[in-house]
């Protein structure tokens, strides 16, 4: 059990990534919280876990993410692991024909989230040393055109992994970031244009040189990873989980 008794936050665990990390973390013996903005799909996912906590939560506004925090500390009496995986894209477009409104949007879940939860949830995390893990990704590190503004919030995500890590370290907090390659999740779509064909498919598969896209077990076995004691030495590492895209 490489998380035994950890408390920890998965931020959009409702599907996707942040399910199967919700998922694995359990299996290793971590109490968790279940948060996602859509309660359906939260409560699902907390009824499939056994001793799980659903907190419906908004990481782009300061007073839910308060309240998800607070809902832990209440609920399990402290926190050692965060992992801030809500996000958002845009369609794949030019990046002129994004409009502010969607501009503002993939800002506020992607980047600012890492704030709020910090300011809500880094202080309970100082008192056990615990740890965060932020999901950015391969976009951060090789861009791809018609993401451009994403493309920018995942790259803020990772300079933030890095400064985070710097600054927390003397309060034995550890701070780091998976950067995930294109895979199974409610944003696939939009990552191919709205379009899901065979053919795009294969467009995107055929620049992984591992020939296939990530899965959430991909993603959540690097942040078991993360965030466990085998990565005790291990802060401010941005870790390519993509097939190797970025080579």
């Amino acid at each position: 059990m490489r998380l035994k008794d950890k408390i920890a936050i998965i931020t959009g665990a409702g599907s996707g990534f942040g399910e199967g990390i919700a998922k694995r973390f359990a299996e290793e013996g971590a109490k968790v919280v279940v948060a996602d903005i859509d309660a359906a799909a939260g409560r699902r996912v907390a009824e499939e876990i056994d001793g799980a906590l659903f907190v419906e939560a908004d990481v782009t506004d300061s007073a839910s993410v308060k309240a998800m925090a607070d809902a832990t500390l209440d609920g399990f009496g402290g926190l050692d692991i965060l992992v801030n995986n809500a996000g958002v894209t845009h369609l794949n477009q030019s990046m002129l024909d994004v409009d502010e409104a969607t501009f503002d949007k993939v800002y506020a879940v992607n980047v600012k989230s890492i704030y709020l939860t910090a300011i809500h949830c880094v202080p309970a995390l100082i008192e056990r040393r615990g740890t965060i893990v932020n999901i950015a990704s391969a976009a951060a590190v090789s861009p791809r055109p018609g993401l451009t503004w994403y493309n920018g919030t995942k790259g803020a995500a990772v300079t933030l992994t890095k400064s985070m890590a710097v600054e927390l370290a003397g309060q034995g907090v550890r701070v780091n970031a998976i950067n995930p390659v294109i895979g199974e999740t409610g944003l696939t779509v939009e990552f191919m244009g709205g379009v899901d064909s065979p053919e795009i498919r294969e467009k995107f598969i055929s620049s992984i040189p591992l020939g296939r896209m990530s899965t959430p077990l991909d993603i959540a076995n690097a942040a078991l990873f993360l965030a466990s004691d085998e990565a005790a030495l291990v802060t401010g590492v941005c870790m390519e989980v993509d097939g190797g895209r970025c080579v």
